[in-house]
């Protein structure tokens, strides 16, 4: 019987994407203006690289690496956070390939003066096989076995192995509620804040929080998680107490006279 496929992923990641490397003739010195409370002040030489934070820099760096070069494995790039991901049934056949795609993938990047983080890069695993729900599987990158991350983060995503997000909406859940303790202490009855400051913190700390990446884990059978989070901030919001139904409250909320 053949064995169930295994997906595995290399989280790769380059720590001088931006910043000090030798691209060659026409981009060791460059002019950039540097601005002070919106305005220009002068001009300052940049040796080597783009400055980090800049608005052109992901699409720069984009433009930079679009010949990488074709491998068996799939690649996903986000800026300079690549992952290279292959599927397949048999390990040693996936390991052997995400290997031999690394080999490449840094030949690469050591010819355009890239150089890879490789404290940051990890090897993850992904299966539905819970008789081996430990098990590693070994990538090497320059005679050297990569680290194995069960649970590893990408884009800031907590993925677990049979992707059922539920590590990424426990942490997610903590930093909803410690958003909702702040708006609390805003909504204080002798001191706090107004209703339309109200919402426009919720809008800020909560719901753009709430709202990140979710088309990858809305499916979740543990999103459940955030929904008492969510529910204090609205009932902050409008001014509800514990006992409204909580499937009433973004109803409430939208016809609330600040929302």
């Amino acid at each position: 019987m053949a064995s169930r496929p295994h997906l595995q992923a290399i989280a790769i990641d380059t720590s001088q994407s931006h910043g000090p490397h030798d691209h060659g003739d026409g981009w060791q010195s460059q002019l950039h203006p540097y601005h002070r409370n919106g305005k220009r002040i002068r001009l300052r030489h940049l040796k080597k690289g783009v400055s980090q934070g800049s608005t052109l820099a992901p699409l720069l760096f984009n433009i930079y690496i679009s010949d990488l070069p074709t491998s068996v494995s799939r690649k996903y790039i986000y800026a300079e956070d690549l992952a290279i991901m292959h599927a397949g049934g048999d390990r040693k056949v996936v390991e052997g390939v995400l290997s031999k795609d690394m080999a490449t993938v840094d030949e690469y990047l050591q010819t355009w003066k890239l150089k890879l983080s490789t404290t940051k890069m990890v090897s993850a695993v992904f299966h539905l096989n819970n008789k081996e729900p430990k098990r590693e599987m070994k990538v090497n990158q320059n005679n050297e076995t990569l680290p194995f991350c069960s649970e590893p983060k990408y884009l800031g995503v907590t993925l677990d192995r049979s992707l059922t997000y539920r590590r990424h909406l426990e942490s997610l859940r903590k930093k909803l509620t410690s958003r909702v303790t702040l708006l609390r202490r805003l909504a204080c009855s002798g001191w706090g804040a107004g209703a339309t400051t109200l919402r426009t913190a919720t809008l800020d700390l909560v719901h753009s929080t709430a709202e990140y990446c979710v088309p990858v884990w809305c499916h979740s059978a543990h999103i459940r998680l955030i929904d008492p989070a969510i529910n204090n901030a609205l009932r902050i919001v409008t001014g509800c107490l514990r006992p409204t139904p909580a499937d009433n409250l973004p109803v409430v909320a939208c016809r609330h006279p600040n929302c």
